[in-house]
């Protein structure tokens, strides 16, 4: 069988005014063609795929079209858009005959010009193959479902784990297509749509509601071997689109009652966790500061909640760091900023120079202002970090990159996003190890798992930011109304949104 292979990622945050450009996507890696197999990581999506390709033991030809990842941020260009779909376009027209297609998407992205990116190139694979030609989507769990993403696939599947287990998603989104395309499998797929949003600090599948409504999809496919798969979808928390809201997905064997069952029930699961997803473990920063000055041992992650970078923030908040500073912490501590105006400042006054500046809140001046400080300049570098265990990519670039002390605080400052200092290695890449210091800024509110060997306690600050926790205080514009729990609702099936499900057109 041949099968083309389709890999474009990232994951919209609409409340960041900072558009995601086709030099973010270039920061991680433009592939086309033979090359988009020979760079994959071990741990990434395309890694999976490879990987269920060796281990099925069936002749399979891959035809690879393009890979493409841009770490989470404001909405894509409308150029980015373009170039993706001409891309994917070109590639499936030249690729010659085609018995499916493994699409390797995030689930939640937009363009400045559309909600639905993914919707629009699932649709543009079915209008180039035909009726006829399974896809199978890989999506991330914060995915947004929607109708044309529904109707344009033969089976969605998603992450099982947060954090995300990429990898994983790529290996299993690879074998239903190819049992699919073999003639094993005839695919009936039904979804929900809930009319729920949530912040993140109960996003981690290892505990809490998550880790009930997640268990129990891993339970269907476990008791009933029709259930090819159950898929939960908690949309990214701060995806402002019409077609907004959380969703299930149940893919079964030539089974579209059960399927729909299913769905249903996970939807009603949800449903009545509603309330426990919305519940706040963060703590006021002062407080998030005190604590970890005061903490016995480290290293301390303090999440940046408000400003998570793989939320899609900038990564321009100054909050924490205006509280060290006004607090007087006595800790050493590490705190990560994007700021190519501080970085092109820094590398004016160069190595060694004491420098007076404002900082922070040049990306995203609705949640921050500008800090006055002065610091010296420790450090400057040109180039990339190759971090290690990161199940994206084996390379970044965070463009210039200024090592800035600030009293007590050792500022990472880069030009690109890139992955923020949410990663160790990143800062090892430009002379700085972390493990010598008592604190750790992380701007994320749930992957702290790449400091884990590091750390000792994890510490959320509810700072504000494009990825707030607060999701009363965000400037909600496109989101269906009523959602929960920005509005009372009591019922959500007579709120849901969806297509009901693929067995019509199937039959």
């Amino acid at each position: 069988m041949r099968i083309a292979l389709v890999h474009v990622a990232q994951e919209t945050n609409d409340f960041n005014p900072v558009p995601t450009t086709l030099d973010d996507y270039r920061a991680f890696g433009i592939e086309e063609g033979a090359e988009v197999l020979r760079s994959a990581g071990a741990k990434s999506k395309v890694g999976g795929y490879l990987d269920a390709v060796r281990a099925s033991g069936r002749q399979i030809e891959t035809v690879p079209i393009i890979r493409a990842f841009a770490v989470a941020g404001g909405r894509i260009s409308r150029e980015a858009f373009e170039f993706f779909e001409e891309r994917i376009r070109a590639g499936l027209e030249a690729a010659g005959p085609i018995d499916g297609v493994a699409l390797q998407l995030h689930g939640a992205c937009a363009a400045e010009h559309l909600d639905d990116v993914e919707g629009a190139q699932a649709a543009l694979c079915r209008a180039i193959l035909g009726p006829d030609v399974p896809i199978v989507a890989a999506l991330d769990h914060h995915a947004n479902i929607t109708a044309k993403l529904v109707e344009a696939c033969d089976a969605i599947v998603g992450h099982r784990t947060q954090p995300h287990d990429v990898h994983d998603t790529g290996r299993i989104g690879a074998e239903v297509l190819f049992r699919i395309v073999a003639g094993e499998v005839r695919p009936t797929m039904t979804w929900r749509k809930i009319p729920l949003l949530s912040h993140q600090e109960q996003f981690l599948t290892s505990k809490g509601p998550m880790k009930r409504w997640f268990d129990r999809a891993r339970e269907m496919e476990a008791q009933d071997p029709r259930v090819v798969q159950a898929s939960n979808y908690p949309m990214q928390p701060w995806l402002d689109v019409a077609e907004g809201g959380w969703s299930t997905v149940v893919v079964t064997d030539d089974a579209p009652e059960l399927a729909e069952a299913l769905a249903e029930e996970l939807a009603d699961l949800a449903w009545s966790l509603r309330a426990e997803f919305q519940e706040r473990e963060a703590v006021p920063v002062d407080e998030a500061v005190r604590r970890a000055d005061a903490a016995p041992r480290g290293m301390i992650v303090l999440s940046d909640t408000g400003d998570t970078v793989f939320g899609g923030a900038a990564g321009d908040s100054n909050v924490i760091l205006e509280s060290m500073l006004r607090l007087g912490i006595e800790s050493r501590a590490l705190l990560p900023l994007i700021s190519p105006g501080l970085v092109a400042t820094l590398f004016a006054a160069g190595e060694g120079a004491e420098v007076s500046v404002e900082l922070g809140g040049d990306a995203a001046p609705h949640f921050f202002t500008p800090l006055a400080v002065t610091g010296r300049v420790r450090r400057l570098g040109d180039g990339s970090a190759v971090p290690v265990n990161y199940n994206h990519q084996d390379h970044i670039d965070m463009g210039r990159v200024a090592v800035f002390e600030v009293g007590p605080v050792t500022l990472l400052v880069s030009e690109k996003r890139g992955v923020a200092g949410n990663l160790p290695d990143v800062y090892r890449a430009f002379g700085v190890e972390p493990g010598n210091y008592k604190i750790a800024v992380l701007k994320t509110a749930s992957n702290f798992q790449f400091f884990a060997p590091l750390t000792a306690e994890v510490i959320r600050a509810d700072t504000p930011g494009p990825g707030q926790s607060d999701v009363f205080g965000l400037p909600w514009a496109r989101i269906p109304r009523p959602v929960y729990p920005l509005d009372a609702v009591d019922d959500w099936h007579g709120l849901d949104a969806r297509v009901r499900s693929k067995k019509e057109s199937i039959a």
